[in-house]
């Protein structure tokens, strides 16, 4: 049991579940114009599997980055960071095969169930389309670096973690309580993609040496360490200023702006990996980035709910 907590990374399931806590929250302190109620909107049925499904993917991603690195012998001596379980022998590629097999069963149910939860036996369309949306999540999570066209390995997984991690998990979750796409709530949602491809980046920035000998052409590979630091940058710093913008076009009150807390710890980032010179000695920035991330998401929903205790009150009374 132990190896296979391992193996599913826990310091990266807070970050995954960033983007259902912001969405989630969302609705509940924006009822829409049919929803006129914080309880009628919010359901705490779509909630707890909205993160199941959630933590369902990132595991399984883990368990099949595990596998295909492992089989591909990606996982080497030269590799920087906390050995793999394959890599280190302690779980053979046929058993972590079953676990990504019965992950992706699992996942895959909490998403049918969720899907019911959400619109019952209407809105046909809108089911099916977060069926497809659910399968499509699972077989990119496994195809990131399984197989000989594991698009990982052309640089694609950056994309894959910003969509489904990102807009996906925000955009998607708010739309299964509200039944509608705010477009305000996209810039939360592209900051919480950027931010969890930045971790992505930290991890292949420390990565780059082992990753360019065995043929991983990540994103860091192909632009080098150096322009990998800017990029990083990018990434960081757009997704402050995204979540800033969100706070002023959504009128914030004074007291509303407690997420700029989170900006102490990812400036902090910011200033270690502009001053590193070794890539290996990132890796303690990746649990410090994903943690910042998961912080700024949970300060950012208390911002968005006002009398907070009254609709806590309410949903434990009178919620779903």
């Amino acid at each position: 049991m132990k190896h296979w907590i391992e193996a599913a990374r826990l310091r990266t399931l807070p970050l995954s579940v960033s983007g259902i806590i912001v969405g989630s929250i969302y609705a509940l302190s924006n009822p829409t114009e049919a929803i006129n109620t914080p309880t009628e909107v919010f359901s705490w049925k779509i909630f707890g599997f909205a993160l199941l499904t959630t933590l369902g993917l990132q595991v399984l991603s883990n368990f099949a980055n595990d596998y295909g690195d492992g089989v591909k012998g990606t996982d080497n001596e030269d590799r920087v960071g906390p050995k793999r379980a394959i890599q280190s022998g302690v779980i053979t590629p046929q058993e972590m095969k079953k676990a990504i097999i019965i992950t992706s069963i699992l996942t895959l149910l909490s998403a049918i169930t969720l899907i019911y939860f959400a619109f019952g036996e209407s809105n046909f369309g809108y089911s099916i389309f977060f069926l497809l949306l659910g399968i499509a999540a699972i077989a990119s999570a496994i195809r990131y670096t399984v197989g000989n066209s594991a698009y990982g390995y052309k640089g694609f997984g950056d994309l894959f973690v910003f969509v489904f991690f990102g807009l996906v998990s925000t955009l998607g979750v708010n739309f299964l309580y509200s039944k509608e796409v705010d477009p305000i709530l996209i810039l939360p949602a592209i900051s919480i993609g950027l931010l969890s491809v930045g971790v992505l980046n930290l991890n292949n920035m420390r990565d780059e040496e082992s990753d360019r000998k065995s043929g991983k052409n990540t994103i860091v590979v192909q632009m080098g360490g150096k322009k990998a630091k800017t990029y990083h940058f990018a990434l960081i710093i757009t997704a402050m200023v995204l979540v800033l913008a969100f706070a002023v076009l959504s009128n914030y009150r004074f007291d509303q702006y407690l997420f700029l807390l989170a900006y102490i710890p990812l400036t902090k980032h910011l200033i270690t990996v502009s001053k590193n010179q070794e890539p290996k000695l990132l890796d303690p920035e990746l649990k410090k980035l994903a943690l910042s991330t998961f912080f700024l998401s949970l300060l950012l929903t208390i911002c968005m709910i006002s009398l907070v205790s009254d609709i806590i009150v309410n949903l434990f009374l009178g919620g779903r």
